[in-house]
């Protein structure tokens, strides 16, 4: 089976020999590359409703199901997983602030796993902040380029993490560290990003929120632009 290149980083970030609990496993499509390429021993695999996990049943083998490979729940979140049942946690395809929201729902659970691969559609400073703030270090980054969009994945795990800039917070620093290849696209699409704002921006000069909006917006592209020169 191919997976589209989003799928594919999500699969390389996982570590090796892990027990997975993929959480919104949609298709199935993560659990099974994971169990067919020998990666994971064990997968969880979960989806909201049991009309969301008949399409994960009817394209898994049903061999990894009866052998026990690849088990489906229903649940919402982490919800349908117990403490200490994986070491992997997978959440991807959704927003950045319903992942956070996902993880901080039941804390001392969340403590009980160790890897996290993350892929936020959107929002993934906010994903970011609340990694930061809540004791999570980030330890690999990849951006994906696909159907016109740029898709970020990260790989997290429990730990502290200084961030000396909050720069680091919209442009991950590993990404900037290992100089990814699609850093200069991104970087310049959120320079774009902004600049758009701006310009709907001063339409409003008039108002002080405005006004200070863009000086806000102002500082970041000084801050993409920085990066960009570095790399």
């Amino acid at each position: 089976m191919r997976l589209s290149k989003r799928l594919q980083s999500i699969v390389s970030l996982v570590p090796d020999n892990s027990i997975v609990a993929d959480i919104g496993t949609d298709h199935g499509y993560v659990p099974f590359k994971l169990i067919e390429s020998g990666k994971s021993k064990r997968i969880i695999a979960t989806d909201i409703s049991n009309e969301s996990l008949n399409k994960t049943i009817s394209y898994i083998k049903q061999d990894l199901l009866i052998d026990g490979k690849i088990v489906t729940r229903v649940g919402n979140g982490l919800v349908p997983i117990k403490p200490f049942e994986v070491d992997t946690v997978i959440i991807a395809g959704m927003g950045g602030i319903l992942i956070s929201d996902i993880l901080k729902e039941d804390i001392k659970k969340t403590d009980s796993f160790v890897n996290f691969i993350l892929q936020p559609m959107v929002a993934s400073t906010e994903l970011r902040v609340f990694l930061n703030k809540n004791g999570f270090e980030i330890i690999d980054e990849d951006l994906v380029a696909e159907d016109g969009f740029i898709y970020e994945v990260i790989y997290a795990k429990r730990g502290l993490e200084l961030i000396a800039d909050e720069i680091y917070f919209e442009i991950g620093r590993k990404l900037i560290q290992k100089r990814h290849p699609l850093l200069n696209e991104f970087i310049s699409k959120k320079i774009e990003e902004a600049l758009f704002i701006i310009s709907e921006l001063d339409k409003h000069l008039y108002s002080p929120k405005a006004q200070e909006k863009r000086q806000d917006l102002e500082k970041k592209i000084a801050k993409y632009k920085e990066v960009l020169q570095c790399l």
